[in-house]
């Protein structure tokens, strides 16, 4: 599931909505908002996720925040690391062959490792 996934899932229990009645409302089928909130499918186009937002008719930081999953909640990701030092091809390297062993404590240090380093890097 991806991050947005779970959202969605999250929203929808939240207001009582199955998968039918959203999909219907936002003009997609159930099977399609199903592999998007179990992360079979990529991000939602921007017009997609504009009705999302007006599905669930959210606030504007609620919206934004619908953005950055998004934008966030690619399941197969793909690093190109041409033209950036070994160190960082190790790094993509090394990721990928172990994220499916970190539990989410890990997961969640080297999300805010990372996070860190971007903020200092502003």
């Amino acid at each position: 599931m991806t991050p947005l996934g779970e959202k969605l899932r999250q929203l929808r229990r939240e207001r009582g909505v199955s998968q039918k009645e959203m999909a219907a409302a936002i003009g997609v089928s159930p099977a399609y908002l199903s592999a998007l909130e179990h992360g079979r499918r990529g991000a939602p186009t921007w017009p997609l996720l504009q009705k999302i937002i007006g599905y669930f008719n959210v606030i504007w930081d609620d919206a934004e925040e619908l953005q950055l999953l998004a934008e966030t909640s690619h399941p197969r990701v793909v690093i190109d690391t041409s033209g950036l030092s070994p160190a960082a091809t190790a790094l993509a390297n090394q990721l990928a062959g172990c994220i499916g062993r970190l539990d989410e404590d890990e997961i969640k240090d080297l999300i805010g490792q990372l996070e860190e380093a971007r903020k200092r890097r502003r």
